[in-house]
């Protein structure tokens, strides 16, 4: 058996620190310190088991813990959970919980929370909820209980050595049913309220388990976009918001430190394979080439973006598939003369559904357009409310093509399972009996070594069958104001706020 203090993630991540030489008042462990962050969506849910945006996620980070949670060098570390013992065959884990670990309401977690809480995730019978997402990597797992008060086993019907990175799932009070509207969780911020469309507050937990944040209270500002937050920002009514495109940015530059990381998302131009024409590869293809991924980085990030050739972003470098980032170079003439072969000499049109609350995908997608009238293409911009776009596009696949970007779990199949041809989240509607078998064989693979080269092959079926026009990892540009420190960029889509503070 293996036993594990804390988990490093099997991934080589690069991260980059925000700074700042400004002064200002409060300081690390300070007892005050209020900070308004702006945002451009809106909460889903604040249940976080119904929750499915990764806007919501990058919030409830903050109120919620798993068993085990991601920190910023990509290492998965115990938090409800002290301590885990992984059995030499893959089949069991047993977690061993941490003293003195609190809910938000004053009770002290359970064995009986955690089981509840793997199970609501899991769907089990049991503990069943129609409303949760469930886990589709917790189908591996067979039985989950607890042998006394300090334990807790999961054990499984197939071998899995990913499943430790979906168990940052939240651990939650066993029966309570106001999640919805009155979130209670274990983080070190507890819920405050929320007026949607307009803000959400969280306040720091005295009781934390761990290191205590310095700010005392976090406000979340929601916009419609960055554009309608400009204002703000001028005026320094916001002290962080990320999200940003670089001229909005560049603007700010006086007042405010610009902060360059990772996004760690898959951006793209999404095909609906169910819709004609891009049932045909070689029209997929040909858009492939049409679009030109250099300008759009350029515009949007003045170059600090990564260009991506497939369903997986650079950041998970153990599996990603260099190879492939220029598989499709920018080609309006090839482009064209694919389509003529595939019987659209003279192109066709289709519509664009963008999330109008992501500034960048919308710019994006305006220079799409651009470069597909270039090859006879007319593609027309339609922009929804979030909400919409995930009803109708990513649930309800009632779509043409989309610009968004698909964020990942640190499971390094975790990118890549939602191409699978049974696949709830499948929303391209991409089926390949090829990549099914890949993926299986990769999610079996017990070192990271074998898992690469299953993943790889996923990689290349999804490029050479142009399931979608892959762009680029964006880059996260945020703004923090002078005088705050702290800002810490991770390789998931979330914002850490324990790490703020003003400096001394």
């Amino acid at each position: 058996m293996k036993k594990f203090l804390f988990l490093v993630t099997l991934m080589s991540l690069s991260v980059l620190y925000g700074c700042s030489n400004a002064t200002g008042k409060g300081g690390a462990g300070s007892d005050g310190g209020n900070v308004v962050v702006g945002i451009t969506q809106d909460l889903d849910s604040l249940d976080p088991h119904v929750a499915v945006a990764a806007g919501t996620d990058e919030i409830l980070f903050n109120i919620f813990e798993g068993l085990v949670k991601v920190d910023e060098y990509g290492n998965v570390n115990p938090a409800v959970a002290e301590s885990y013992v992984l059995s030499d065959d893959a089949m069991k884990y047993t977690f061993t919980l941490r003293d003195n670990v609190l809910f938000h309401n004053g009770d002290a977690v359970k064995a009986e929370d955690v089981v509840y809480s793997l199970k609501r995730c899991a769907g089990f019978q049991d503990a069943y909820d129609p409303s949760v997402s469930v886990e589709s990597a917790f189908s591996v797992i067979s039985e989950i209980y607890s042998p006394d008060e300090k334990t807790v086993v999961i054990e499984l019907n197939t071998a899995n050595t990913e499943l430790i990175y979906y168990l940052t799932c939240a651990i939650i009070p066993k029966g309570y049913d106001k999640q919805a509207t009155d979130p209670i969780g274990t983080g070190p911020f507890k819920f405050s309220s929320y007026t949607p469309l307009k803000s959400f507050v969280m306040e720091r937990f005295e009781d934390y388990w761990g290191t205590k944040p310095a700010l005392q209270k976090v406000t979340f500002n929601i916009y419609a976009n960055s554009d309608a937050a400009l204002p703000e920002l001028m005026a320094g009514n916001i002290d962080i918001m990320t999200a940003l495109e670089n001229d909005v940015a560049a603007q700010l530059k006086d007042n405010y430190n610009i902060e360059y990381a990772n996004y760690n998302l898959v951006q793209a131009l999404f095909l609906n394979n169910d819709f004609e024409p891009f049932k045909n590869p070689d029209v997929r293809k040909a858009l492939c080439m049409a679009v030109d991924r250099d300008q759009i980085n350029n515009m949007i990030s003045d170059g600090h973006g990564s260009l991506i050739g497939s369903g997986v972003f650079p950041g998970l470098s153990a599996i990603f598939a260099k190879d492939l980032v220029n598989y499709y170079p920018y080609d309006p003439d090839a482009a064209k003369e694919l389509l003529k072969n595939a019987g659209y000499a003279d192109g066709f049109s289709f519509t664009i559904t963008i999330p109008s609350s992501y500034t960048p995908h919308v710019h994006s997608g305006e220079v799409i357009v651009e470069n597909l009238k270039k090859i006879g293409v007319t593609a027309k911009i339609e922009l929804i409310e979030w909400s919409s776009w995930l009803t109708d596009v990513y649930q309800g696949r009632k779509y043409e093509a989309t610009v968004i970007g698909l964020d990942a779990n640190l499971a390094p199949g975790d990118i890549l399972k939602r191409y699978r041809s049974t696949a709830k989240n499948n929303f391209i509607n991409f089926t390949s009996e090829a990549f099914d078998t890949a993926y299986a064989n990769g999610i079996n693979a017990k070192t990271i070594d074998e898992k690469a080269v299953y993943y790889k092959e996923c990689q290349k079926i999804l490029t050479e069958n142009a399931a979608s026009v892959y762009i680029q990892d964006p880059a996260q540009i945020t703004v923090v104001k002078k005088g705050l420190t702290g800002y810490t960029p991770y390789p998931v889509y979330v914002l850490d706020m324990s790490k703020i503070h003003y400096e001394k």
